[in-house]
């Protein structure tokens, strides 16, 4: 049974449990396909949207209050092509397709720019400083040093994307709002 038509309340899980489980097993042992029944697992896409929306925009905020320029010279250093052209780009993609994924808002097209800046990313920055995102250095009088992130937090973003254009926007998308409106006009 998908989890966008379940129906069964948290006062209908233990009279699921005491009929399709043993009656002196735990939580934990429960079939995990049981566990999916309950009627907030739905919510879930919720926080993934939430994170990895503003994290998009904050790094995204974060190049326009530098200045664009800056993020160019960054990006020709690095031997992207047209690196005015592509700042820009990656300032929009980030700022707006992380507003659209914050807002559940056509989550599966702006997907695929967002993971494209995120490989990128980890090709071209991070792939050199392994996996960890924290790198302590050292530990000096003057307090804690760290080094350049891995590429763990570019992966982590990838996932939740992924997850995200498999498994749905979840409830209070847009997305959602547009698919019941195409529905009704179609009826």
């Amino acid at each position: 049974m998908p989890l966008i038509h379940n129906k069964i309340g948290l006062s209908n899980m233990h009279s699921i449990l005491s009929r399709e489980a043993k009656p002196k097993e735990t939580l934990r042992e429960v079939p995990l396909e049981l566990l999916n029944r309950f009627p907030f697992a739905r919510w879930a896409p919720i926080s993934l949207r939430l994170i990895v929306g503003y994290g998009f925009m904050a790094h995204g905020f974060a190049k326009v209050a530098r200045g664009a320029d800056t993020f160019a010279t960054i990006l020709h250093g690095l031997g992207v092509p047209a690196p005015h052209f592509m700042a820009w780009a990656t300032i929009l993609t980030e700022v707006l397709g992380g507003l659209a994924v914050f807002l559940g808002a056509f989550v599966t097209l702006v997907s695929l720019p967002m993971a494209t800046i995120l490989l990128v990313a980890i090709f071209t920055v991070h792939l050199p400083y392994g996996f960890s995102s924290i790198k302590l250095t050292a530990v000096t009088s003057a307090g804690v040093q760290f080094g350049p992130p891995g590429y763990e937090c570019n992966l982590l973003y990838f996932a939740c994307l992924t997850a995200l254009v498999l498994g749905g926007s979840g409830p209070l998308a847009i997305d959602g709002l547009i698919r019941k409106r195409s529905k009704v006009g179609h009826s």
